[in-house]
């Protein structure tokens, strides 16, 4: 046995593990309903729209499960940050998004743009709908805003790639979700998706670090 694996270590080791796989199990499973789901189109309709019909509990499940295991990411992202730059408030950042992300499976977003097939292009937007859409605002800038939190932080660590990584991350969703927000389709839906499977990506890619290096 491997006397510096003390039972705190694999407590952080096991938190940081969700922050491994929420995104897969995010991507995964909005992609397949996307690819599947009649009547929605990846260059038009945001994921969040999965979340209606008869099939939306499998979107709204996905937001809650995906949400949960952030936060427990983020719990073990102040374990494995023990002293330093950025030891409370990328946790605290990351924590908030998470919520946020719970938030986007209790408040569903309205039924749009021809989905669920047979809905109006242009729907009245509901309380749940416009607190789908504050809750997402601000996860986003708080995940933003943890991406240039991290960066220093491992800019600080000589983490030169890790920082880049991070830098690149924030600014890429940033852009994303500025362009979603303005309302346009198309080439505007599909560079917020690929910003969603980059800031996923950064997620694993810092939880796989930390792991890596908790003690």
């Amino acid at each position: 046995m491997n006397p510096h694996c003390t039972p705190a270590v694999r407590t952080t080791r096991s938190l940081l593990g969700y922050g491994v796989v929420a995104g897969p199990l995010f991507v995964v499973v909005a992609l397949a309903q996307a690819l599947t789901r009649d009547g929605f189109d990846l260059s038009k309709h945001a994921w969040s729209l999965l979340a209606n019909g008869e099939l939306g509990w499998i979107q709204i499940t996905n937001f809650i499960l995906t949400g949960l295991m952030t936060l427990a990411a983020a719990v073990g992202l102040r374990r494995a940050l023990m002293s330093g730059r950025g030891r409370t408030w990328a946790p605290l950042l990351i924590a908030i998004y998470g919520l946020s992300v719970i938030g986007a499976g209790f408040f569903r977003a309205d039924p749009a743009q021809g989905f669920p097939v047979g809905t109006p292009e242009t729907t009245t937007i509901s309380w749940h709908g416009m607190l789908h859409f504050m809750v997402g605002g601000v996860g986003f800038l708080c995940l933003i805003a943890a991406c240039f939190v991290l960066a220093s932080r491992f800019a600080g660590d000589g983490r030169h790639g890790l920082a880049w990584f991070s830098r690149i991350t924030g600014v890429v969703f940033l852009a994303g979700f500025a362009g979603i927000a303005s309302g346009s389709h198309g080439p505007t839906t599909l560079a917020f998706v690929a910003a969603v499977l980059t800031t996923w990506a950064w997620m694993t890619t810092v939880s796989v670090h930390l792991y890596r290096t908790a003690a």
